[in-house]
């Protein structure tokens, strides 16, 4: 049986730079009740993830920006305690973006049933969820990988990074990943197969790029922007390919950096930097879904997931994520059904 309450977390003012505990605020509320044709639904786990810093921020986007006093956007996994419509029944486990908070209403068209199935629930707000397919289909469909090419990531160790390199050895590259620690960049190397890491924070990028991509560079998976975009840009080939992903080095700054600064090396090479958006790819997602499923079944691709217990510890989660603390899909386990 649901609860009376229902716990969420809110923005309680919109942070200019780094947010801070005091953007964030913890409330109590009355436990929502659906309406017809809608179905509750009990949060097990919460993703967060860089996008939600953009939507923390005024201003145009591709989506609507949380309000001060809104409960903070995320996507969500878990389980319908009550049902109003016949498309969803009493313990579906299914996943939507239903914010920081312990329970929520939707409707069908707003969440989708998740097969416990394919892998643990969790990862349908991981592996096989939005960072999944950001992975997928921004190497596969941007990137364009062909077998023999240098494929750098940045951000290598997080939710999408991580999968992005595997996938790139599975299509047969020679995969090269940036990381924030030494531990990560082991665990790129040693544990994902990634061909070589590279340490950003403790290592010349640009002469560390140089040694690791004898042969240049022909698909680069942008998840961070700023100077380890700009050492990239120097070594990529004839024809490369850019896939903008995320900017995570730039969506804390007061004032924009001024940048891009080397566009002109994309005109000496020929080359494609796109900017894509998950969502455009949902009709595929299924699809890819499914693949990638067999590939965790056949061992080929891993994940690593960082579990932060009860929903009080979000904000500070997510805060650490922003300056690079958490190692692995980012994951914040609300309660057990």
């Amino acid at each position: 049986m649901p609860a009376d309450t229902n716990h969420r977390i809110v923005m309680a003012s919109r942070p200019t730079a780094y947010p801070e505990p005091r953007h964030f605020r913890l409330e109590e509320a009355p436990a929502p009740k659906p309406a017809e044709g809608e179905a509750l639904v009990q949060v097990e786990w919460l993703s967060l993830d860089p996008y939600m810093r953009g939507r923390m921020r005024e201003g145009p986007s591709y989506a609507t920006p949380v309000q001060e006093g809104e409960v903070m956007t995320g996507g969500v996994v878990g389980h319908v305690v009550e049902s109003r419509t016949p498309e969803l029944d009493v313990g579906d486990i299914v996943d939507g973006s239903l914010g920081w908070q312990e329970y929520a209403v939707a409707r069908p068209g707003q969440l989708r049933k998740v097969d416990p199935g394919l892998a643990p629930i969790s990862t349908a707000v991981g592996v096989l969820g939005m960072p999944g397919m950001t992975a997928y289909f921004g190497l596969l469909d941007v990137g364009q990988p062909e077998v023999g090419d240098t494929l750098v990531v940045s951000a290598a160790s997080g939710a999408v990074g991580q999968v992005v390199g595997q996938i790139g050895k599975i299509m047969g590259c020679r995969v090269v990943g940036t990381a924030g620690s030494d531990d990560k960049v082991d665990f790129i190397v040693n544990e994902l197969g990634f061909d070589a890491g590279i340490n950003y924070k403790t290592q010349d990028v640009p002469s560390a790029l140089a040694e690791a991509c004898p042969d240049g560079i022909d698909v680069y998976f942008d998840n961070v922007g700023g100077p380890v975009t700009d050492a990239v840009l120097q070594l990529i080939n004839v024809h490369a390919r850019i896939s903008v992903c995320g900017q995570i080095s730039q969506y804390n700054l007061p004032e924009p950096e001024l940048a891009p600064r080397q566009m002109g090396i994309l005109i000496q090479k020929q080359a494609k930097m796109e900017g894509f958006l998950v969502f455009n790819f949902a009709h595929k997602h299924e699809h890819a879904r499914q693949r990638m499923a067999e590939w965790i079944r056949t061992g080929q691709l891993k994940y690593r997931e960082d579990v932060v217990e009860g929903l009080e510890n979000a904000p500070g989660a997510f805060i650490g994520m922003m300056s690079g603390e958490n190692f692995g899909k980012l994951l914040v386990h609300v309660r057990n059904y």
